[in-house]
């Protein structure tokens, strides 16, 4: 079956709604790499959104969900619990930056955020949520209104639930200082939803949709600072920066702060569906039994992958891999902003194996191109590289290859990448 015969089905059969980056179909997929239904490989910079950090098809965590389907796929926690629930809420307990916690596990990340903001809610009894510019938190109605970006993701769907306000994330090279997002937090404060009204402050530590924009060391410590002045619940929502991606199990242990919740998803599955909050244990325990949950939440099958993933991220060093990956990608990009036979490259950032870039319109400047970026991409993908655009304002180019990719791909992936931006110079 070509591409195209298939492109046709999907047109027909699916709704438009749900777009698709790459007019290709994958067939099979390997650690690092995917190939389509006409059988040409593409060095994979995408990892399904940062799903598949320990990269597809791990021998182990396939091996772990090959067993658990041998036991049984599905009973439903709510109706018979079983053990890999419980082992993977303990593990996952151990390992986040919360000296006291518990874990709950649902099956997308828009879940696990809405659920923070509901256990946030019965802790508090309080109603406001706030979130910021260019976030994203899902698709769901809650966090629709918790994501910080109209187009695509709310044109159409309003109205939006009420009690959602956001602030400007601090961006100084896009105008917005860290000494202003304060201001324009404690604006909200005043106008909008005081403090003792106020359920959650919710951040990511690096901006995923947004444009990959690392949250500010000051920043950070002072959101903490006016959570704990006002019993206010702080949740970091790692569910595209978690498990191994920065450096770090969680991107949160960068900052040196202790987080109240801490939604997670994506690359926990290892290409499985789970997603699920860590917390406090107070704060944990505030919704009363029978209030949080869900048919498939925390999937059997799903939980014996995600074991899996934490076993292959502490036995391969991932976090350790990923800053390597990361000071390679970092420095070769670097070199392309330097050279003149490329396409403008404006800022360029990254944690860990989180990278991005901004194609900006003249050299030196900041004035954002989303076209070119769009451009960019197509043109990686023509010549057998899968890389996103994210941003803002649509021109961030951001690299999430698995972890377990090798220095001789990712070098194959990125001499793509340049390829691409010399042809949109």
């Amino acid at each position: 079956m070509t591409n195209a015969a298939l492109l046709a089905r999907r047109q027909n059969a699916v709704p438009r709604g749900i777009a698709t980056f790459a007019p290709v179909f994958a067939d099979r997929a390997e650690n690092g790499a995917i190939w389509d239904a006409e059988g040409r490989r593409f060095v994979d910079f995408a990892s399904g959104i940062a799903v598949t950090n320990t990269g597809h098809r791990h021998p182990k965590v396939i091996a772990a969900a090959e067993a658990q389907m041998k036991r049984f796929t599905h009973t439903c926690f709510q109706v018979t619990a079983y053990d890999v629930y419980v082992e993977l809420a303990e593990r996952l307990n151990a390992l986040a930056p919360i000296a006291d916690a518990k874990s709950i596990f649902f099956t997308t990340g828009a879940e696990a955020t809405e659920n923070a903001v509901k256990i946030a809610r019965a802790h508090t009894g309080r109603p406001g949520v706030i979130t910021f510019t260019g976030a994203f938190h899902g698709r769901t109605m809650m966090t629709m209104a918790m994501t910080g970006k109209v187009a695509p993701y709310k044109t159409k769907f309003g109205p939006m639930p009420a009690g959602v306000y956001h602030c400007p994330f601090p961006i100084p090279h896009h105008g917005v200082s860290e000494a202003e997002a304060l201001k324009a937090l404690d604006f909200i404060f005043k106008s909008d939803c005081a403090p003792d009204q106020t359920a959650a402050i919710v951040i990511e530590p690096v901006q995923g949709e947004g444009g990959f924009y690392i949250t500010p060391q000051g920043f950070m410590t002072r959101l903490r600072e006016i959570c704990d002045a006002h019993g206010i619940v702080l949740v970091a929502d790692e569910v595209q920066s978690g498990f191994a991606r920065t450096g770090k199990v969680f991107a949160i242990e960068h900052y040196g702060i202790e987080p109240d919740l801490i939604p997670v998803a994506k690359a926990l599955g290892g290409g499985f569906p789970i997603s699920g909050v860590i917390g406090k244990r107070a704060i944990m325990d505030a919704p009363d039994p029978g209030g949080l949950g869900g048919t498939y939440g925390g999937n059997p099958v799903s939980c014996a992958a995600a074991l899996a993933v934490l076993d292959v991220i502490a036995e391969e060093g991932l976090c350790a891999r990923a800053d390597a990956l990361g000071k390679r990608m970092l420095e070769r990009i670097e070199g392309f902003k330097r050279a003149n036979d490329s396409h403008p490259i404006g800022d360029v950032r990254g944690l860990g194996a989180m990278v991005a870039f901004e194609i900006v319109r003249e050299r030196g400047g900041n004035d954002p191109d989303a076209d070119t970026t769009k451009a960019v991409a197509a043109k990686a993908l023509e010549h057998g590289l899968i890389v996103l655009t994210c941003g803002f304002y649509g021109n961030v180019l951001r690299l999430l290859p698995p972890l377990t990719m090798s220095d001789a791909q990712l070098d194959e992936g990125l001499a793509l990448l340049e390829s691409a931006l010399k042809r949109a110079a």
